[in-house]
């Protein structure tokens, strides 16, 4: 183990290594990302990995590190902004389709969707961006990995946990 003087652990030397890097930081997911307030937010959650994190990163990695995880949150929150989006718009044009059914089908597919909510909620978000973007969006495994940038047998197993979870909650249908 290091000596705590001259480490990232020393609470000196982290304030002003956060002093003097957490403005750029905020600046780079600023303009990476376009949302000032969750720039802000990556920032601070960064720094608190950082800390939590500080005996096992060197003072020379720190600024790697945050910017590392910083932007990797980013684009986490970016990637399931995106798929809640899609999954809005898809729920608006199944709504739009739906005209003279009896009243009776209406309370149940009201219902079904309620289930389907929570059922989809209960996902992890790379779950829910995997089941969504097969189900909905029509992609194969193969261009979920690529967009997603995982391989085809993670695709499948995140596919096969999200069915399984759905089945679970809603009921075999």
């Amino acid at each position: 183990m290091q000596n705590e003087e001259g480490t990232i652990c020393n609470e000196r030397i982290f304030n002003d290594f956060f002093k003097s890097n957490a403005r750029l930081l905020r600046n780079y997911l600023y303009y990476k990302f376009g949302d000032l307030d969750q720039a802000e937010d990556l920032v601070q959650e960064s720094f608190i990995k950082l800390w939590n994190n500080c005996s096992k990163v060197s003072t020379g990695k720190a600024k790697s590190y945050v910017y590392t995880v910083a932007t990797n949150l980013g684009i986490s929150i970016t990637r399931h902004q995106k798929v809640k989006f899609k999954y809005q718009d898809y729920v608006k044009h199944v709504k739009s389709d739906v005209d003279n059914q009896s009243p009776e089908f209406l309370a149940l597919e009201d219902e079904f969707k309620v289930k389907l909510d929570n059922a989809l909620a209960k996902l992890s978000d790379r779950q829910r961006e995997v089941f969504l973007l097969s189900r909905i969006d029509k992609k194969t495994y193969k261009e979920i990995a690529q967009l997603s940038d995982v391989s085809v047998k993670a695709v499948e197993k995140l596919m096969h946990k999200a069915l399984l979870s759905l089945r679970e909650s809603i009921g075999n249908i």
